[in-house]
């Protein structure tokens, strides 16, 4: 081994110490894909208003279990991370992402280093990548005195002080091999209403009442990284998966990502839900995943980018779908016999408790096996009125062979239910095999 060798190889075993700790810890891998596509499509539901959704730390490691393998390192992502001594964790999650890694290589990371500190605790953002689709921000928060039940909510502001209209993502604090330290990334996702602002800041609000104060960290935002970085791949194909037609209309290649753009048709018999192990796969037999999509009939799928390598061959596979015939979407429950009218015949009503000004709504649904939960679009009561479900959790416990997964959904302000609940459903855990490939044609 060269000295010049050495330091790649240490970095490389400090890699991959951090991920052995991270698999070692045992979490579910479809409540954490679950968790990412529930909270984009709440996102393009309600997009002209700014949507948060976040996980817990130890679903971070899960999104490790995912992938397999040593990590490499490139000279220029070794040279990032030993900029920010502690990194480790985080790039050890980051490196998995193929289009990431590649652009922090070719130098595409803004460098901030600005901080805001204030009773003995501070937020740092570290530095940021951003195109025209994506912005990954990375950050540093110090002298937390319990991180693991430390929660904090995030706005993402522009120049003007106003939320910007985008969905992201953020990990809740969790326990670290330093205690007084935290680091991680915000992911953020521009819609068709929304670019990267001129200027952005980022505030971090404790929800813990009695903690005092937010932090707040403005900075310019160097949009010229990536200027003119946006390829646009027409493919123009009909997919056709258990019946369900599908328009792929085009592929959109940038640093971050790779968005696909595509439409079902309005007259297909079931609402589908999202498309079931879905990947890019290239003539090296190289796998571009996605687990995030917004939008409705008309949907952006988001993968992996391969903008600096692009192959010679790209094919869209899936094993099939998840979805629901239309007329299952909506059903009637009546809270007082839990009788329920309509639906899909596997789901079953357990009764309900109420929590407060909220009701909590107990069902039985098949087994959430990587794919949806059960999740609803909106329910009124008898007199008409409308009420939010923004919340729902899950459970199936350990050696559990029945099949069946325990949905426990939050009503908001609903305690004074009563009488028949015209419900809707906006995902449901039912998947059909249908194995489907497609060849996306590219421009070399």
């Amino acid at each position: 081994m060269t000295d010049e060798q050495k330091p790649f190889v240490e970095l490389e075993q400090r890699l991959n110490g951090r991920k052995a700790e991270y698999d070692a810890i045992p979490v579910p891998d479809a409540a954490v894909h679950q968790s990412v596509q529930t909270g984009i499509r709440q996102a393009a539901r309600r997009r002209k208003s700014r949507v948060r959704w976040y996980m817990s730390s130890i679903s971070a490691a899960a999104i490790i279990l995912l992938f397999t393998g040593c990590i490499r390192v490139s000279p220029a992502f070794a040279s990032f991370v030993e900029q920010w001594p502690g990194m480790e964790g985080i790039v050890s999650m980051i490196r998995q992402d193929k289009g990431l890694q590649m652009a922090i290589d070719q130098s595409l990371l803004q460098k901030v280093g600005i901080t805001d500190e204030h009773d003995g605790a501070s937020v740092t953002i570290d530095g940021i990548i951003t195109d025209e689709s994506r912005m990954v921000i990375f950050y540093t928060m110090k002298g937390m005195e319990d991180p693991e039940k430390a929660e904090y909510d995030i706005d993402l502001l522009d120049e003007n002080g106003k939320n910007l209209p985008v969905a992201f993502s953020y990990f809740s604090p969790g326990e670290t091999s330093d205690k007084n330290i935290y680091e991680n990334y915000i992911d953020v996702i521009f819609t068709d209403e929304a670019s990267p602002p001129e200027e952005l800041s980022v505030v971090f609000k404790p929800r813990d009442k009695a903690q005092s104060g937010a932090w707040k960290v403005t900075l310019p935002v160097d949009k010229s990284l990536t200027k003119g970085m946006k390829k646009v791949l027409p493919v123009n194909q009909t997919l056709t998966v258990d019946g369900q037609r599908i328009e792929v209309k085009q592929a959109t290649l940038y640093p971050t990502r790779l968005v696909l753009d595509v439409e079902f048709d309005p007259t297909n018999t079931k609402k589908v839900f999202g498309l079931s192990d879905l990947q890019l796969v290239d003539e090296q037999g190289r796998a571009w995943r996605t687990n995030t999509s917004t939008g409705e009939d008309e949907r952006s799928i988001y993968f992996e980018s391969m903008y600096f390598s692009i192959p010679k061959k790209l094919t869209l596979q899936g094993s099939g779908l998840s979805g629901l015939e239309k007329d299952e979407l909506d059903f009637t429950l009546n809270l007082e016999s839990g009788r329920i009218t309509g639906g899909p015949s596997t789901i079953k009503f357990l009764g309900s408790e109420v929590v407060g000004k909220d009701r909590i709504l107990e069902f039985s649904v098949p087994d959430i096996n990587g794919g949806f939960t059960l999740a609803f679009m909106e329910i009124k009561d008898e007199a008409g009125k409308t009420y939010d479900v923004p919340a729902s959790s899950w459970r199936t416990e350990d050696g559990d062979s029945s099949g069946i997964t325990s949905v426990h959904s939050t009503v908001e302000n609903g305690a004074k239910m009563k009488g028949d609940l015209q419900m809707k459903l906006s995902t449901y855990p039912m998947k059909i095999k249908a194995p489907f490939s497609l060849e996306i044609p590219l421009d070399n």
